[in-house]
C-alpha cells in the first residue's frame, strides 16, 4: 500500500510542478492574450444564454421578416445583475445582467441607451440622469394591428420631449407616480403580464428617443421573458438645453 500511495503523490507533485513552471513561463503578453480569449468565449456564451429558442424564432418568423422588428430575452435583474441589491443572485459579466435592452442600438448591456428593464416582475423605462419615459399595457392586441396611427398609440406618438433638466425632472415625477390622460394611465413602471402587448416611449437624452410596441410572449422557469417587438417611430435625438448656471457648473467640474 505504501509504494502505490507514494507513487500517486509523486505523480501529483510532478504535475503541479509542471503546471507551475508553465504558468511562470508565460509572459504578461501571453496572459493578456489568454484573458482576451477567455473573455470573448464568455461573452459568446452569455449571448447564447440570452438568445430566444428556435421555437420562439419559428413562432415569430413572419414578424421578423418585417423591418425594425426583433425577438429578445430579458433576464430578471434581481437574479443576474451584479449591481442588484438582492441576495442569492447569479451574476453575468455583462453590465446590467441581461435585464435591459436598447431598441435603438440593439444591445442588452446597460449604459448604451437602455429603453426597457425587467426587475421584480415589473417592466420599467427611464433609468439614469434626466432620462424618462412611459409604459402602457394595451392587453390582447396583436403587433400586426399596431401602428403610429392606432388610437392607443396617439398620445405617445404625439408627445414632445422636454428640453431642459428641470422640465425632465417634472416629467420623471409625473410618470413615476402615474398620470392619467384621456382615461388612460401612463407610468414609468408597471407589472409584468405574460401574453400581453405593451407600448413604451423611451427618452434618453443625447442618445435616442423611440416609440416601440412589444409583446411578452412567455416566461421561462428562471424568470426570463421572451419579447417580440416592433419599432413604431424613431424621433430626433433629444438634447437638454443647459441654463447659464448649469453650464458654469459643468465648466468648473471640467
Amino acid at each position: 500500500m505504501a509504494r502505490p500511495l507514494m507513487l500517486f503523490f509523486t505523480v501529483i507533485f510532478g504535475l503541479l510542478f509542471s503546471l507551475n513552471s508553465f504558468a511562470q513561463s508565460l509572459t504578461r503578453a501571453d496572459i493578456e492574450k489568454e484573458i482576451r480569449a477567455q473573455r470573448a468565449e464568455l461573452e459568446a456564451l452569455e449571448q447564447q444564454f440570452l438568445a430566444p429558442s428556435a421555437a420562439d424564432l419559428e413562432l415569430f418568423a413572419n414578424l421578423l421578416r418585417q423591418p425594425n422588428t426583433g425577438l429578445i430575452r430579458l433576464l430578471p435583474r434581481e437574479k443576474y445583475d451584479s449591481d442588484s441589491t438582492q441576495t442569492n443572485k447569479k451574476t453575468l459579466t455583462m453590465r446590467g445582467g441581461g435585464a435591459y435592452y436598447s431598441f435603438s442600438r440593439l444591445v442588452h448591456e446597460y449604459g448604451y441607451g437602455s429603453d426597457l428593464e425587467l426587475a421584480a416582475d415589473h417592466l420599467s423605462v427611464g433609468f439614469a440622469g434626466a432620462n424618462y419615459g412611459m409604459l402602457l399595457n394595451i392587453g390582447d392586441v396583436s403587433l400586426d394591428e399596431i401602428s403610429p396611427e392606432h388610437p392607443l398609440v396617439r398620445f405617445l406618438a404625439e408627445y414632445k420631449a422636454v428640453k431642459t433638466e428641470p422640465e425632465a425632472r417634472v416629467e420623471q415625477r409625473r410618470f413615476g407616480r402615474g398620470t392619467e390622460i384621456e382615461g388612460t394611465l401612463y407610468k414609468e413602471r408597471i407589472p409584468l403580464e405574460i401574453n400581453k402587448t405593451y407600448l413604451v416611449r423611451s427618452i434618453d437624452f443625447e442618445t435616442s428617443d423611440v416609440l416601440v410596441a412589444f409583446h411578452v410572449a412567455r416566461q421561462d422557469s428562471d424568470g426570463s421573458i421572451i419579447i417580440a417587438w416592433k419599432l413604431l417611430r424613431k424621433f430626433p435625438v433629444p438634447m437638454l438645453a443647459r441654463t447659464k448656471t448649469e453650464a458654469e457648473n459643468t465648466s468648473l467640474i471640467r
